[in-house]
């Protein structure tokens, strides 16, 4: 069945910011040219190259940071393993030199800012995330020419493999829809996560998923320390400044006593540090993407330090329920805002997120399916317009609004009885149609909303 054999190590990713689709893929893209090239016994005959990045790539690529993410890919380094200072250290060294060692041991002549081409006004076919990377002999004779797209959460697909059937063995739990992931649920009297993990199995062992997931709660909570202890601007000529040190300090200063909703102040703090992390560059966890970076782990938060449930089981039973939700958006609509807005970005993550909590604070299925299902239905859209094409604004403060959406959807959730009108399904189609219906100019590209109705001084 097509779409379950995603696991949730494809939703959850260790990278670098500031755009998961703009920044991750294209350095994944570019990684994977260079592989096809050595696979071929061809990267010494490279004399030249030309990469062109189309539509919101090539319209935001600048504030994305996607030129640099190319020559980094180019030069061998892989978003899960590259110290952020080196994707600017490689981007400088090549501006300076006029070139850069392919795969880190191939030096050829490449002008970056030159021979990475930003095409904003063309889109390719499959999506609008499109990437064309050309490779050339001395003689001019061409050696490789490659398409790839970013289609969400920095996951990159060959023009050759649209279309292809996954390779990997089936799962035991397929599941195309929420009314068959229910279904399956309810004949197996299994939660959700359960299920998920049943599937995971079938790449891992269960120790390996529980310490897989175990490492990416870890490097959340790493990067909401690191946005906490950061102080001054964040790159680009907005010169946003950063808050989450200020904020974590009125927090700690301030009495709780009388303020019931003070929880809420400190999720907002955790996914402002962390999308502030990601605006800067830093080392962030796809969740699923990086624009919507902040949300699973301001949530994941709020269940360690204001709630009961806080153990490792309870976080691996969170992040194997979101990535259940996650699944179903990504099969059947799109966590990509070059596709569908920020509704697939930021409304995806708020839906998991809820579905997450629900399921840890003990809700059936289908209250869990009914969590998710709030958060996408009040996220619906929501369009990608940042200022600048920078991850700043609104992207930060919108993370720290929809992690407190997230709690509240779970919360109602719970104290239901999992009935309701709308179903996650329906929500999921109404996303995808609305996408389908945004003009292009709200999808990534800085060329509407609030892009362009804010004067940059």
């Amino acid at each position: 069945m097509a779409g379950t054999n995603t696991s949730v190590f494809d939703l959850f990713r260790v990278g670098v910011g500031p755009s998961s689709s703009h920044t991750v893929g294209p350095m994944r893209a570019a990684a994977a040219f260079v592989e096809g090239l050595k696979a071929a016994g061809l990267l010494s005959d490279v004399a030249s190259m030309r990469v062109e990045l189309f539509g919101s790539l090539g319209a935001t690529g600048r504030g994305h940071g996607s030129v640099e993410a190319v020559a980094a890919g180019l030069s061998g380094e892989l978003p899960e393993t590259v110290a952020p200072a080196a994707i600017v250290a490689t981007a400088a060294t090549a501006r300076a030199t006029g070139a850069i060692r392919l795969g880190g041991v191939h030096p050829f002549a490449f002008a970056i800012d030159d021979d990475i081409v930003l095409d904003g006004n063309t889109v390719l076919p499959f999506h609008s995330n499109g990437m064309l990377f050309r490779a050339a002999a001395l003689d001019g004779r061409k050696l490789l020419d490659q398409r790839f797209y970013s289609v969400g959460g920095g996951v990159i697909v060959a023009e050759d493999e649209i279309g292809a059937p996954p390779e990997s063995p089936p799962v035991p739990y397929p599941f195309a829809t929420a009314q068959e992931l229910l279904a399956t649920a309810e004949a197996t009297q299994s939660s959700i996560g359960s299920l998920m993990l049943a599937n995971e199995l079938t790449w891992r062992t269960e120790e390996q998923v529980r310490s897989g997931q175990r490492d990416i709660w870890a490097a959340m909570q790493d990067c909401v320390r690191n946005g906490i202890a950061a102080s001054g601007v964040l790159p680009g000529r907005l010169r946003v400044r950063r808050r989450a040190a200020m904020l974590h300090e009125r927090l700690l200063s301030e009495s709780a006593d009388g303020d019931p909703l003070r929880a809420m102040d400190w999720v907002t703090l955790y996914a402002i540090a962390v999308n502030e992390e990601n605006a800067a560059g830093g080392r962030v966890v796809t969740a699923p993407t990086n624009g919507a970076a902040g949300i699973i782990p301001a949530v994941l938060h709020y269940l360690a330090h204001f709630t009961a449930h806080h153990g490792d089981n309870d976080v691996v039973d969170f992040l194997l329920t979101a990535g259940a939700i996650g699944i179903l958006i990504k099969r059947n609509s799109s966590i990509s805002g070059a596709q569908v807005g920020c509704q697939g970005e930021v409304g995806s993550a708020c839906a998991m997120a809820a579905a997450g909590l629900a399921a840890v604070l003990g809700g059936t299925p289908e209250q869990v399916e009914n969590a998710a299902e709030i958060g996408i239905e009040h996220n619906l859209g929501l369009t990608c317009d940042p200022v600048g094409g920078l991850v700043q604004i609104p992207c930060i403060e919108r993370n720290g609004v929809a992690a407190v959406k997230a709690i509240t959807a779970a919360r109602i959730a719970v104290r239901g009885d999992g009935q309701h009108f709308v179903s996650l399904d329906t929500a999921i189609e109404t996303m995808r149609a609305t996408g389908a219906d945004m003009l292009d100019k709200y999808k990534e590209t800085s060329r509407g909303g609030l892009a362009v109705a804010i004067v940059e001084c």
